[in-house]
């Protein structure tokens, strides 16, 4: 009877120190689980007797951390209820479950040694799996743990180390402390450890308002709810307040900005729309969201035009999100009559070539990214060529309005301290706003409005060191960690066969 409590009290503390994981996200972002609940997962790892019970610790922690993160998954399966409804809670199940797999791999592995070294081991299990969920299967970077420091100074620390290589730091401080065999010496050096990212943090985050550019942006957020964004007695509505919007009080600005898929005719299928568009503008540029038809398939684009209305660049969406834009494995798929959330005749999106940096004349050059994209930390740089901005397209319609839009938003603000780049946000239905180099949101349109905003373009800072060196940093602390791990297992192992050897003596 003991013992079956026991268990399911470390079954309970287990769920309990994931949701408190779960915690850091937005909108709570509070890293509580940082000091409570990573200690807690520390604690009940050394008590692991199998790599077995180990990859069942982490699976049932990350089942709990990304169930209770990433509640916002279930949104999309609502805009058409009577379709995909049915799909919400095998959805939330599937990604949960199948994320914490990662976890558990990680944990199962650091269980193979034995000791309290196992917990530095775990440092890179952990990390290197979560660097695994964030590129395997076209990658999924979503509620990584270095986002749990979103409101506090420790977020500055993207910009030296990147988003794994704080994750790795934020394992480092709320496991190894748990390697002292004091609990008082526990709990000091837990907090020192914290005390040390907060102010590194404090040490690098600016002192001043970054210096603003003589070029001003107007940003249009229609608020095109996505159940009748598509709606044939709505589409021509949303259209005209996008129009309304762009012309603001009169004030001229060097261009007007709108969401991802905004327009609500094919690019190059409406001459009509298209004036309309052009006569809106007042020889300001255009940049904005579309869908685009060319040689039989259809793309996700962002389009870019001059004052005169002529076409400059258009970038077509390359990182497509499985199961919203395409279906693996379409043809199967289709012959069930299943498509993508976000399809188009049945048919999908296409994808583009990856990122690039677009360069016309009248602004400073810059790399956009679609909806989805901003996720990934690679597809906000091109080898070779730094941007001066980064523009951030998409329609949060889709997430909901508890949690979905502002994870997204703190993904957007990681994406400008990793680059040290301001990035300009254009949301269908919020949060639109503009990002100073720091990550600081400096203007913003709240979920759920229509309006625009005019705002000025902030000076890009210095490339970062995360911007040049990448993972790299990281990749080799944790090839350091690894070393320890080697060097303490060998020396037990050789401790070991002398006490066998001693017993062997005596006998």
């Amino acid at each position: 009877m003991a013992d079956r409590r026991r268990k399911w009290l470390g079954r309970f503390l287990t769920v309990l120190a994931g949701l408190l994981l779960a915690l850091g996200h937005a909108p709570f972002s509070i890293p509580i689980g940082v000091v409570m609940g990573l200690p807690v997962l520390a604690g009940l790892l050394l008590r692991a007797k199998t790599p077995w019970g180990g990859f069942r610790l982490g699976w049932l922690a990350g089942t709990a951390y990304f169930a209770g993160s990433m509640f916002w998954i279930v949104e999309p399966f609502f805009v058409e209820p009577e379709v995909f409804g049915w799909l919400a809670p095998i959805a939330i199940t599937l990604l949960s479950v199948g994320l914490a797999l990662f976890w558990a791999v990680g944990f199962g592995v650091a269980a193979r040694v034995h000791g309290a070294i196992r917990l530095l081991l775990l440092v890179v299990t952990l990390t290197l799996t979560e660097f695994a969920r964030a590129h395997i299967f076209t990658g999924f970077p979503w509620g990584l743990l270095a986002y749990v420091w979103s409101e506090t100074p420790v977020f500055q620390l993207l910009a030296w180390i990147g988003p794994h290589g704080l994750g790795m730091a934020t394992l480092a401080v709320g496991v190894i402390p748990m390697m002292l065999p004091w609990r008082l010496a526990r709990g000091v050096v837990l907090g020192l450890g914290v005390g040390a990212m907060w102010f590194a943090g404090i040490a690098i985050a600016p002192k001043e308002d970054v210096a603003l550019r003589d070029v001003t942006l107007r940003l249009v957020q229609p608020n095109a709810t996505q159940h009748l964004k598509w709606h044939p007695d709505h589409m021509a509505r949303f259209f005209q307040r996008g129009l309304a919007l762009s012309q603001g009080d009169g004030s001229a600005v060097d261009a007007v900005i709108w969401p991802e898929t905004s327009i609500p005719f094919r690019w190059g299928q409406s001459d009509q729309g298209a004036q309309m568009m052009r006569d809106a503008m007042g020889g300001a540029q255009f940049i904005g969201g579309v869908q685009r038809p060319e040689n039989g398939a259809m793309y996700n684009s962002m389009v870019h035009l001059d004052g005169a209305g002529q076409t400059q660049a258009i970038y077509d969406k390359s990182h497509l999100v499985p199961f919203g834009e395409y279906i693996p494995f379409a043809g199967l798929a289709a012959k069930f009559g299943i498509f993508g959330m976000a399809d188009v005749n049945q048919m999908g999106f296409a994808a583009g070539n990856g990122p690039r940096v677009i360069d016309v004349d009248g602004l400073p050059s810059y790399l956009p990214m679609i909806c989805y994209e901003a996720i990934f930390p690679g597809l906000a740089q091109v080898k070779g060529q730094r941007p001066e901005w980064l523009l951030h397209l998409t329609n949060d319609a889709w997430y909901g309005e508890f949690s979905g839009p502002y994870q997204h938003l703190v993904q957007s603000r990681a994406r400008a301290i990793e680059q040290g780049l301001p990035v300009v946000r254009t949301a269908n239905t919020g949060v639109s706003g503009m990002i100073d180099p720091y990550g600081r949101v400096i203007a913003s349109l709240p979920l759920n409005t229509d309006g625009y905003i005019d705002v000025q373009l902030p000076e890009p800072l210095p490339a970062t060191f995360y911007s040049k060196w990448g993972e790299v940093p990281w990749w080799y602390f944790a090839l350091f960690l690894i070393a320890i791990v080697i060097m303490v297992g060998h020396r037990q192992a050789v401790q070991k066969d002398h006490g066998n050897f001693a017993v062997g003596n005596n006998d």
